[in-house]
């Protein structure tokens, strides 16, 4: 089994092709979709490196998959779909919690499904999946989403936002349904209790100090040196840790975009009568209270 990492710098988002160089079968995990909120642009250049790499090596796409739904990047799963014949989406099976959340935060239409019929594959805990000669097996983490989970392929095991570099940290708790608790859980009861040499691949790295960029890890390292969860830490104190942090961090600025398609699998909305296609964004009207100094002097504030 080899591994072959790609980084998009605008989203700090890992992408991995996870292949056999004997079969040509082939894995891509957490593809991205290149979306700029400026213009409300696609492009495909972070897909197109994949499938160049795909097609240099005459590999076979088998399955891709995803850690979670993701709030900082559009999924790139689609565009691969239809350029690799008999390439099938997966992602956990509790995918179906987090389309029932958002189809109420962007009141989607009525026959929008949340029973994960989007995805080809919902994956299990404890599932042994095979894609041709590949094998992994499915590892529920929650807490950052209901829906995280890793991927555990014979040593290396994909965290996607559970877990970051050792001098990162771990993922956010604070989107709907997240949970700090269950996240602490997850990390110590699932991921640390694999084998110390375990290599860990993380889903992002934002290069704290101005770092090279850094992917790999191992059980052992995450442990011994994870800034916010060593294997040590009681639960209690993290739960404060990472509720306050969370607490003080900005919006996601794809969170929006990314979350309303990758819940729909990867899909774009359908075109409008003016063949247009659009991405719902709700408005969240700040209301000043009294002692606003906007509202003394009589500024109008918005219904």
């Amino acid at each position: 089994m080899n591994i072959e990492a790609f980084y998009d710098d605008a989203t700090n988002t890992m992408t991995y092709v996870v292949y056999d160089p004997a079969s040509r079968d082939a894995i891509v995990i957490d593809p991205v979709l290149d979306y700029d909120p400026a213009s409300s642009q696609i492009t495909h250049e972070s897909v197109d490196r994949v499938t160049i790499f795909l097609r240099k090596h005459e590999l076979e796409l088998r399955l891709i998959l995803e850690t979670h739904a993701h709030a900082d990047h559009l999924s790139g799963s689609q565009v691969l779909k239809r350029r690799f014949a008999g390439a099938q989406t997966g992602i956990g099976a509790k995918i179906t919690v987090v389309q029932s959340i958002f189809k109420d935060v962007f009141n989607l239409p009525d026959d929008f499904p949340t029973d994960g019929r989007q995805f080809d594959r919902l994956l299990e805990d404890g599932e042994l999946v095979e894609a041709g000669s590949l094998r992994f097996k499915v590892i529920s983490t929650p807490g950052h989403t209901p829906a995280c989970v890793c991927y555990a392929f014979d040593d290396a095991l994909f965290t996607g936002d559970t877990l970051f570099m050792p001098d990162m940290g771990t993922g956010r708790c604070d989107f709907p349904a997240g949970s700090a608790e269950q996240l602490y859980d997850s990390i110590t009861q699932r991921i640390y209790t694999l084998p110390d040499q375990t290599r860990i691949f993380v889903g992002h790295d934002y290069q704290p100090g101005g770092r090279p960029l850094a992917y790999q890890t191992t059980v052992a390292a995450q442990k011994a040196h994870n800034k916010q969860l060593p294997a040590a830490r009681p639960r209690e104190e993290f739960v404060e840790f990472r509720t306050k942090r969370d607490a003080s961090l900005s919006t996601p600025k794809l969170l929006f975009q990314s979350v309303q398609v990758n819940v729909d699998a990867g899909a774009l909305p359908g075109p409008a009568d003016n063949q247009t296609r659009y991405l719902k964004i709700p408005i969240n009207v700040f209301r000043p209270q009294p002692e606003d100094p906007a509202a003394i002097i009589g500024e109008p504030v918005p219904d």
